[in-house]
């Protein structure tokens, strides 16, 4: 009681005292022992760091395949693999060693090893990654009984938040920096190949930090520390954090034994609603995701959303971004359904959209150019919803996409992403009508190919 009754006189005496007072020294036991050390003690056995060895391919020769060039350029632009070797963090989330840490720091890699902060060390492999969350979820070889932190939902975290990000910066070793919550549901920094949707914070983060713990003043999990802003490679003030309601999804399907994250398929193309759009839609403030195109096979499309409506709410939670409504649904999980709010010819109302992954129908059919083709190497596959998700593609694509372009398909100007849309003037559907159509060319070909917003002709001649 007396404790508490000083720190409440050091409250009002800190709140009442004038700008030009004097600082003194602490007067009382209890003001010297104010400090984060009993929290950090019980978390930091949690958090781990991750050494991390990949094999990086050499640079290929672009001439390697040329029935000309090939014996005279032998040697050139080759370089021999490599092993690259990576530093971050992690934090262990179950007594049987479940670890989450960043895809940037594991993805691909052929050696893991954890040690922990009491210099223990162990072998890790990777249960399930996900680039464009850059989440990995590992699990460490004969761990048992080892310390862990707990999961806050995230979805709880407020702004002004007291937080605490722990990790190895610089590879310095374990270190605790403070600050608070800045900002949620910031979507503006990028993260594998897409855009993730992250808790912000002015806790300094810094290279080998990747992985760390943000955790509250109850020393539960918030968020994991992935990036940050800055112009000078350093912290700046400004770190992003995924939310911890994302991480307990890994954890859930990793223990389920997926080795790729699955997350719902939305099926549309939106936009965020801006003060002129929000006149223009009959909205009395700007907010939501605006839907600019839906594939036909979007469940969205399956309960009456149209182009032009408003997508303003996800199980109650506002949203204001596309990032932010695709990241709700994959707190969701698949396999039941989410209450959206729909704004429609000016009236709310709220659907059940089910959540679902991309439909694999038609067959992708890979196909491949084996030895003797127009374009040996060239790698192709049939357009389905799942293929315009997982390529970024628009939502009513459709043809052969280009997966690989092979050493005669890039000397060519073909790209990976390229939609073939027809060969010698006979328009193509599926890879198997793609692989006819080259084995059928003659000395002369014309292809019709998409790339982005544009429709390029390519007249070639062998």
């Amino acid at each position: 009681m007396r404790q508490s009754f000083i720190a409440l006189t050091l409250a009002v005496a800190m709140i009442a005292a004038p700008a030009w007072a004097e600082t003194r020294v602490p007067r009382a036991q209890s003001e010297i022992s104010l400090g984060f050390a009993p929290l950090v003690k019980e978390a930091a056995p949690a958090v781990v760091n991750i050494y991390a060895k990949r094999v990086v391919e050499g640079r290929a020769n672009p001439f390697r395949s040329d029935p000309f060039f090939g014996n005279m350029f032998r040697d050139f632009g080759s370089t021999r693999p490599r092993v690259q070797n990576s530093l971050g963090s992690g934090v262990i989330l179950s007594a049987d060693g479940i670890v989450v840490s960043n895809y940037h720091v594991v993805g691909g890699a052929t050696d893991i090893r954890v040690v922990l902060n009491d210099r223990r060390e162990f072998a890790a492999t990777v249960l399930l990654a996900d680039e464009d969350s850059d989440l990995a979820i590992l699990q460490l070889a004969g761990g048992s009984d080892m310390p862990h932190l707990d999961l806050r939902d995230s979805e709880s975290v407020e702004v002004g938040e007291l937080v605490l990000a722990i990790g190895n910066p610089f590879g310095v070793g374990q270190t605790v920096s403070s600050g608070i919550v800045s900002g949620l549901a910031r979507s503006g920094a990028a993260t594998g190949q897409g855009r993730g949707y992250f808790i912000q914070t002015d806790a300094p983060i810094n290279p080998g930090n990747s992985g760390g713990a943000l955790i509250d003043v109850n020393g539960q999990l918030i968020g994991i520390n992935t990036s940050i802003l800055t112009r000078s490679g350093g912290s700046n003030g400004i770190g992003f954090a995924i939310p911890s309601a994302l991480v307990a999804q890994f954890v859930e399907q990793a223990r389920a034994g997926n080795s790729e994250f699955e997350r719902p398929w939305a099926g549309i193309f939106g936009q965020p609603v801006d003060a002129d759009m929000a006149s223009g839609l009959g909205l009395d403030v700007p907010g939501g995701v605006a839907v600019a195109d839906v594939h036909a096979k979007s469940p969205f499309a399956a309960v009456g959303v149209e182009v032009g409506d408003v997508i303003t709410e996800v199980d109650g939670a506002p949203v204001n971004t596309p990032a932010e409504m695709l990241y709700r649904m994959s707190v969701a999980g698949l396999g039941g359904t989410a209450a959206m709010t729909v704004f429609h010819d000016g009236a709310a109302r709220v659907v059940d959209v089910a959540l679902t992954e991309a439909p694999d129908r038609p067959a992708r059919d890979p196909r491949r150019m084996g030895r003797g083709a127009v374009f040996e190497g060239l790698e192709v596959v049939t357009i389905n919803p799942a293929v315009i998700a997982e390529f970024g593609l628009p939502m009513r694509a459709s043809g052969v996409l280009v997966t690989q372009v092979g050493p005669a398909g890039g000397r060519a100007g073909l790209r990976r992403g390229d939609v073939l849309l027809a060969v010698n003037g006979a328009e193509i559907a599926t890879s198997a009508e793609a692989e006819r159509a080259l084995r059928a060319a003659g000395r002369k070909l014309r292809l019709d190919v998409q790339r982005g917003a544009q429709r390029i002709s390519m007249r070639l001649r062998f």
